[in-house]
């Protein structure tokens, strides 16, 4: 019995239901006016009526509740497709901890090379001869390795999920080949850089381009920094003290959301030195800027001085410098070439990795550590002149022979 602030009594009915089951409980409160015999005999009924609801299962705990809308979602899921599936629990929770652009991207490889070929059959009817020939398909209708790759890891991410929640009783994926190359493609693997003397040349012509692409073009090869990274510079963020530019934005663009700022990659800001020749031109883009109305961007879009470059003006841009000299340049290829050039030449891989944005240096190593065209020749120019090199030891020996 409880006796409430306004003087009225309530009545605690408690129900045991054995070992292991929480105990259930509810409240009574007679009407104003009731004598005591007439509420210990409502009393009673009330009581035997909650014991009844609480043993039939009709009254339950919220833990309990909860458990039970879980194990329904779960039956429920089971009768979904694989799009049904991906759409309506995979991607939500993917959302999360996904940057936009990896989810645009996920979005695509479901769209595009799943939902076709399995999309519209069960969940728990999917087989491992299913994924495997999905995944063969896409290789034999020419797709990239690298995309083969993605494709599987989505998938692998969307049954792990779904066997982790009870969806499916086996994983599929368990007995999936991953994507191997093909055998022309392991021949094409090969990172597209530049050579010195290519890139030497890149600035005889750039000197004929107009200030900003000078500017810009000359920060990818003087950096390596991402073509979005170079798009969301801010004034702010270079230091013309220093030589330095700190990099903390990053341009990205996807179908849905348009272009649109991010952090960089690697979530973190991290600081690059850039050569005074490049800082100038740098300063002579400020000076031009601020005849116009400053932009907190350095390279701002054609006509708004409030939002930074749009995220593929550097490509299509290239892609007009690449045909005006006869060159094949695109944003990325600038980026592998200060990496190639910077390990051929002996810098060391961790501030290569620092400069890149890449958060783990081994990425680095498998991406650069095999050497290009012009290396590859230096190394065997070595062997050779090491082999027709004759040493004095080597002369004794001959001509005691």
């Amino acid at each position: 019995m409880v006796a409430a602030k306004n003087g009225n009594i309530s009545y605690r009915i408690r129900v045991r239901r054995g070992r292991g089951l929480p105990t259930l409980s509810m409240h009574w409160t007679p009407p104003a006016g009731w004598s005591k015999r007439a509420i210990e005999r409502e009393l009673a009924k009330v009581a035997a009526d909650f014991e009844r609801q609480c043993k039939a299962g009709e009254v339950i705990s919220g833990k309990e509740r909860k458990e039970r809308e879980a194990a329904a979602a779960e039956e429920a899921a089971k009768i979904l497709t694989v799009r049904q599936y991906a759409e309506n629990m995979y991607m939500p929770a993917k959302r999360i901890g996904l940057a936009e652009n990896t989810r645009d991207s996920y979005q695509r490889c479901l769209d595009n090379w799943i939902y076709p070929k399995i999309g519209d059959k069960k969940i728990t009817e999917v087989t491992t001869n299913d994924i495997d020939q999905l995944l063969l398909g896409l290789k034999n209708e020419g797709k990239a390795h690298s995309s083969c790759v993605k494709c599987y890891a989505v998938l692998n991410g969307l049954f792990k999920r779904a066997r982790k929640k009870k969806v499916i009783e086996q994983n599929p994926m368990d007995l999936a080949d991953r994507p191997t190359p093909r055998k022309d493609e392991i021949i094409m693997d090969e990172i597209d850089s530049c050579t010195v003397s290519e890139v030497r040349y890149i600035l005889e012509c750039l000197d004929k381009e107009p200030l900003k692409w000078r500017a810009y073009i000359r920060l990818l090869i003087d950096t390596g920094c991402r073509r979005g990274e170079i798009s969301a510079l801010k004034w702010n963020a270079v230091d013309f003290t220093s030589n330095q530019i700190a990099i903390a934005s990053n341009v990205c663009y996807t179908p849905d959301a348009g272009s649109y700022l991010d952090t960089p990659k690697s979530r973190r800001i991290r600081t690059i030195d850039v050569g005074p020749d490049v800082m100038a031109l740098l300063k002579e883009v400020q000076r031009e800027q601020i005849k116009n109305g400053i932009s907190q961007f350095v390279f701002p879009k054609r006509g708004q001085n409030s939002e930074p470059m749009f995220a593929t003006t550097p490509t299509k841009y290239l892609a007009t410098f690449s045909a005006r000299y006869g060159v094949e340049l695109h944003p990325h290829k600038l980026r592998h070439t200060y990496a190639s050039i910077g390990i051929t030449n002996g810098a060391d891989v961790a501030s290569i990795a620092e400069n890149l944005g890449h958060s783990d240096k081994a990425v680095t190593l498998r991406m650069y550590t095999d050497a290009n065209k012009e290396s590859r020749k230096r190394a065997s120019d070595i062997v050779r002149d090491s082999i027709k090199e004759d040493t004095p030891q080597d002369s004794e020996k001959h001509s005691a022979g």
